[in-house]
């Protein structure tokens, strides 16, 4: 295979049309999937490189996170693993080149997330200078590397800080002049953005925000936890009953179906929105072992995983494991069509197939845009519950497309195959041909090497942009 940033950013042009053109039928649906990168440092079977990423089961992968100074500069976190720099491990190239093998997988750079807060963000968004300084670190960032685009993780407006009351209207803003900023390059703008409507309603502008969003992730996750009075689950597809006695109303919002109806109503738009779905549960230590029921006392966090080692948290890799070491009680939440499970006085409200087939079904019937994972690490990525690798994500997929793969690419199809009676001459320049005979079939030649490449079904490779286009746009 190929290898150095010079071919990324090739190969990056390439897919840049079906960048840009999402969300047209069930073949545009979005499975957009983070990879937490810390989890390259968590022990034993719970270690997850760019190594142990499958980039054919995702239609955008996102690396998660860079962050965000007061003066508007972009800051990498982890230079030692994200850079090459000074004997770095380079993670970032290597997640870039996993469009290599794929070459329509969209890579996006996540900046913020929860423990990056609100205030720097804030801080910037307010300033005309500082956001400038942002917007052009971002696009030479992402030029450098070969990212496709940029995910904006502000965890929240007018939240979490002081300095908060025109944070709505400077998101806007913000917004604005970061696409204006990608735009002309070709790089997507997507957000994380909070989900039940007590909250969103004080961060966003829906209806202002749409234009410069080309999708719209929302978290709609850690809807109930340790943090409440009671157990609950992380998140809900449905209302549970006990949720219609809450005089407040908020209940009654802590579930994904009225998360999505809320921001429809709002004004976005179905197919730009995708519905984030948690790979792990929040646990709980149970008052007494027979209070099991949701809606029962505590005392506070459960367990933590032995990989993520965050009280309160276990990722399904670890509740599946445990599930094989330990006796547990699962149970079905018919209200609200998610699992739970308990054992002694330790309860986890979770994530399995069945629920994620459902809330990807909902997804179908909704016409909505796709569906957000948080996050790569915490599936059954090994396979060793009994099942295949990345049984979650498998099943999302399955819903949604009708297979176990968005595109119908397999990394069989992507490795090196013969070039069917074409050769790049020894004194090719470097760069991509298209087949004589084949319109959807190009080669990219270099220092007389043929590597082989197929488009997606129904687009041909256009010779003005070096891009897969749609047929009818490409003279053949």
């Amino acid at each position: 295979m190929l290898s150095g940033t010079g071919l990324i950013g090739l190969l990056l042009g390439v897919i840049q049309m079906v960048a840009s053109s999402s969300a047209q039928g069930n073949s545009s649906k979005n499975v957009v999937c983070y990879q937490g990168t810390w989890s390259v440092y968590r022990p034993g079977l719970g270690k997850f490189g760019v190594e142990d990423i499958d980039p054919f089961l995702c239609t955008h992968l996102i690396y998660a996170f860079l962050g965000i100074d007061e003066t508007g500069q972009l800051r990498v976190i982890d230079a030692y693993l994200d850079l090459e720099d000074n004997g770095g491990r380079g993670n970032i190239k290597s997640f870039n080149a996993l469009k290599l093998k794929n070459p329509v997988l969209k890579t996006l750079v996540a900046v913020g997330g929860w423990n990056e807060g609100s205030k720097r963000f804030s801080l910037v968004a307010s300033d005309p200078l500082k956001r400038a300084k942002f917007v052009d670190d971002v696009v030479r960032f992402l030029q450098r590397h070969g990212f496709d685009g940029l995910d904006l993780d502000w965890e929240y407006p007018g939240q979490r800080h002081s300095l908060e009351n025109a944070d709505q209207s400077n998101y806007i803003t913000f917004l604005k002049e970061l696409k204006e900023g990608l735009e002309p390059f070709g790089f997507l703008l997507t957000a994380a953005v909070g989900s039940a409507q007590f909250s969103a309603e004080i961060s966003y502008d829906i209806p202002a925000m749409v234009p410069y969003l080309d999708l719209i992730n929302v978290m709609a996750y850690d809807l109930h936890g340790p943090w409440d009075q009671v157990v609950g689950i992380n998140a809900p597809l449905y209302a549970a009953e006990s949720d219609a006695s809450d005089a407040t109303g908020r209940q009654q919002q802590l579930n994904v179906d009225a998360i999505v109806k809320y921001w429809l109503q709002a004004g976005a738009p179905p197919e730009k929105l995708i519905v984030g779905v948690p790979f792990y549960g929040r646990t709980f230590t149970l008052t007494t072992a027979e209070g099991n029921q949701p809606g029962s006392p505590h005392i506070g966090r459960g367990i933590a995983g032995k990989y993520s080692r965050e009280p309160g948290v276990l990722g399904y890799n670890e509740l599946c494991e445990l599930m094989q070491q330990e006796e547990w009680t699962k149970k079905w939440e018919p209200a609200q069509q998610v699992p739970y499970a308990f054992r002694q006085r330790q309860w986890v409200g979770y994530e399995d197939p069945r629920s994620l087939s459902l809330k990807a079904q909902y997804v179908m019937d909704h016409d909505l845009g796709g569906i957000m994972v948080w996050s790569l690490e915490s599936d059954d990525f090994q396979g060793t519950c009994g099942q295949q690798s990345y049984p979650l994500l498998h099943e999302i997929n399955r819903v949604l497309f009708g297979g176990d793969t968005p595109t119908g690419l397999t990394p069989e199809s992507s490795k090196d195959k013969p070039s069917e009676g074409f050769s790049c001459p020894a004194d090719a320049p470097e760069g991509y041909v298209r087949d004589p005979d084949n319109c959807s079939k190009f080669y990219y030649c270099s220092g007389g090497t043929t590597n082989n490449f197929d488009c997606p079904s129904g687009l041909n490779f256009d010779l003005n942009t070096n891009r897969c286009n749609y047929s009818g746009s490409v003279k053949c």
